[in-house]
C-alpha cells in the first residue's frame, strides 16, 4: 500500500468480512442498506459497528422510492429501472408494502406533522449505532426534506409506534444483481 490508504471504508461487509478486512488496516466506516423493509443489520452488523467505534453511513433509508410517498399501486417504472424487474414493487409484495407505507403516512401526518419521507429517515437515525443517511434524490425540494429529517426527533413511544405498523411490511431484498 505504500503508505497511500489512510481510512478504509467499506460496503455491505458482515462483522467476519469487518475482522478479516481489519487484519490489514482498521475499517472505519460502514456503508450498508437499511430501511423499514430491510433491518438485517439490525442484529448482528449494527451491534458490532456500534461495539467497535466504526461509523455507519446507511443507504436506501427511503427504501428506493416506496417510502417516499410518491409511490402509487399503479405505479410503473421503466424499462431500465431495476425496479420494474424486482419483486419488491411486484404484485402482493408491493400491495402490503403500500398498505405500511399508507398506514406510516397517517401517522406522520397526523401525529408528527410530517411527511412519510421524513419519518423514514429519521427512523433510520434514531438508532444510536448510525450516523448518516445516505439520501439520492433528484430536486431541492428533497434535500430539504431530508435535512430536515436529521433535527426530527422520535421519542421512544414514536418509535415503538413505527415498529407496530411496520411489522406488517414484507421484507425488501432491496437492487440485486440478477434483477438489475
Amino acid at each position: 500500500m505504500a503508505g497511500k490508504v489512510h481510512h478504509v471504508g467499506v460496503s455491505n461487509f458482515n462483522p467476519e468480512q469487518i475482522d478479516e478486512f481489519s487484519q490489514t488496516l482498521p475499517v472505519e466506516t460502514l456503508q450498508p442498506p437499511y430501511h423499514l423493509f430491510h433491518r438485517d443489520v439490525e442484529s448482528e452488523v449494527l451491534p458490532y459497528t456500534r461495539a467497535h467505534d466504526i461509523g455507519v453511513l446507511v443507504y436506501g433509508p427511503l427504501a428506493h422510492g416506496l417510502l417516499s410517498g410518491h409511490l402509487r399501486f399503479g405505479t410503473r417504472f421503466s424499462p431500465d429501472d431495476w425496479r420494474s424487474h424486482s419483486p419488491d414493487f411486484q404484485g402482493d409484495q408491493l400491495a402490503a408494502n403500500l398498505r405500511v407505507v399508507a398506514a406510516l403516512e397517517q401517522f406522520a401526518s397526523k401525529e408528527l406533522g410530517v411527511p412519510v419521507s421524513r419519518l423514514a429517515v429519521a427512523w433510520t437515525l434514531a438508532n444510536p449505532a448510525v450516523h448518516v443517511a445516505i439520501i439520492g434524490t433528484r430536486n431541492a425540494e428533497h434535500v430539504d426534506d431530508a435535512v430536515a429529517a436529521a433535527g426530527l426527533g422520535l421519542s421512544a413511544d414514536a418509535l415503538h409506534r413505527i415498529d407496530e405498523i411496520a411489522s406488517a411490511a414484507v421484507r425488501m431484498a432491496g437492487p440485486r444483481p440478477e434483477v438489475m
